[in-house]
């Protein structure tokens, strides 16, 4: 046995040692009290991490909701709807982000609304609501959204025309980043164009953050590490410096082009949410740009790796993947062969993307099993009893687990890993939802996504135009796809598929 495992089985022991004397004191101290079965330590957690889903997955369907050791910090894990639902709806006011999930999130997303609690927390719900429900708004983000799919279509095309297989997770990203940048800032940045340096090291140091920031979770000597600026945390500093330069930059251009209107586009200026929020005197770019970034974090990412797990999904049933072309090209009346992405793009139109249930299906089939957030996090403030009967302590980390909850058959029935978007249609054809705390990829309660439509009008533009378009296939229909373990859920390595004309 080398240093390294010698050390890591030694921790083991440690973690377990200290675990069951507090797990056992706690009992002692709390005899009317019931806790869940703890189930393994942080240290399984650490060593698990490049596959941290299925590990907890595995747990989730033997014990729904369990407890992990940990030196520093109670954990609890569920995949319970009820109690997904407790904490997140009827008794919202008692679970929060925390001081813990702030530390450890704080340093990306600064006091956007996915890290803080309270006055902040409302302050920016009510902004962003507003934001997101005026019309003004939603036509200017299906308008960038179609301009950028046809942007993407054309770089396909060319793909296809030389026959060579195309990563499409990151041309996801730099499209959705484009239309995310565009909306926020109505600043073109033309990442898919591959020649912005600054934007491609932005996507990247972005990425790379979220991964450090799910890492600490599990790392209980990040605060040290940060301090000592060695291993993960040292990158997370330089990243967090790329990322900064990048948005501070882009908010101080939209500042002066709104000093110096004569060099700026009115129409633009008046859309995006930047420009608004200058308007009525939110000048502080601190403030912008965790706005932003959360924003960001929301509409690109989380986007771009949906559609690429969708097009997976599209590539492993080809059956499916026909359907939903045909749908588009009836739906947009566009039934010949050689009909073109510019006939197609304007054809999508509010009631033509309504109609399209069965792709709202798939999306949402999508989103079951390849959650944008695969666990979330909240801690309790006090004292607490769930519908199971167990207690939750003051302090304690409550986390819920999006992507074992959509592979759970006491959830979904026995097909609950099969991919079949005809579970979310009726007999006639129409789309049902499920309640957000069984289908809890956009959340629940009152922190349910505020972007969840603005999300599926974007991935259903995107969606429409490639696949009324094209025909795509894996590029090797043998290579494992799994996950990358970060705060979302993209393709680990990327996602090359083959794509061909749909004639």
């Amino acid at each position: 046995m080398d240093f390294a495992s010698t050390a890591l089985a030694l921790s083991l022991v440690l973690v377990l040692a200290v675990g069951v004397a507090r797990h056992h004191g706690r009992r002692l101290r709390d005899k009317n009290k019931r806790y869940h079965p703890v189930v393994g330590t942080v240290v399984h957690q650490v060593i698990y991490f490049p596959r941290i889903h299925h590990y907890m997955t595995e747990l989730a369907c033997k014990y729904k909701t369990y407890r992990i050791f940990d030196l520093f910090q109670g954990a609890i894990y569920t995949a319970d709807p009820a109690n997904v639902e407790y904490v997140l709806k009827t008794n919202f006011c008692n679970y929060g982000k925390g001081s813990y999930t702030y530390s450890i999130i704080s340093d990306v997303v600064g006091d956007g609304i996915f890290s803080v609690d309270g006055q902040k927390w409302q302050h920016q719900r009510k902004m962003m609501s507003a934001e997101f429900s005026t019309k003004v708004v939603r036509d200017f983000s299906a308008a960038v959204s179609k301009t950028n799919a046809v942007k993407l279509a054309g770089i396909i095309y060319e793909a296809a025309t030389s026959n060579q297989a195309i990563e499409i997770q990151d041309l996801f990203m730099k499209a959705t980043l484009d239309s995310t940048i565009k909306i926020l800032l109505g600043i073109e940045l033309d990442s898919m164009s591959g020649t912005d340096e600054e934007g491609n090291r932005f996507s990247h140091a972005f990425e790379s953050q979220q991964e450090a920031a799910l890492y600490r979770i599990f790392d209980k000597l990040w605060k040290i590490k940060r301090f000592l600026n060695i291993g993960k945390e040292a990158e997370l500093k330089k990243n967090i410096e790329v990322v900064d330069q990048f948005v501070y930059k882009l908010i101080n251009s939209k500042i002066e082009s709104i000093k110096n209107p004569e060099n700026n586009l009115s129409l633009n200026k008046k859309r995006d949410l930047v420009s608004r929020r200058l308007e009525l005197k939110d000048t502080d770019p601190k403030y912008l740009r965790d706005i932003v970034l959360c924003v960001t974090v929301a509409g690109q990412d989380t986007t771009a790796t949906s559609l690429s797990w969708f097009v997976y999904m599209m590539c492993k049933h080809p059956h499916i993947q026909e359907k939903i072309a045909m749908e588009v090209r009836e739906v947009t009346n566009l039934m010949r062969d050689n009909s073109s992405v510019d006939e197609l793009e304007p054809s999508l139109t509010d009631e033509a993307l309504n109609k399209m249930q069965y792709l709202h299906a798939a999306l949402t089939e999508t989103l079951r099993l390849y959650p944008v957030v695969p666990m979330n996090i909240r801690m309790c403030f006090s004292d607490d009893t769930w519908p199971d009967g167990f207690s939750v302590n003051k302090g304690d980390m409550v986390i819920y687990l999006p992507y074992a909850m959509g592979r759970m058959t006491s959830i979904w029935g026995d097909d609950a890993e099969e991919f079949r978007p005809e579970r979310w249609l009726d007999e006639n054809g129409i789309f049902h939802d499920e309640s957000p705390c069984k289908f809890i990829a956009f959340s629940a309660g009152p922190r349910i996504c505020l972007g969840k439509e603005h999300a599926y009008m974007q991935m259903k533009i995107l969606s429409a135009v490639l696949l009324g378009s094209y025909v795509f296939k894996l590029a090797d229909e043998k290579k494992t796809v799994s996950y990358k373990t970060m705060v979302t859920l993209p393709i680990d390595g990327g996602l090359y598929v083959n794509a061909s004309p749909r004639v």
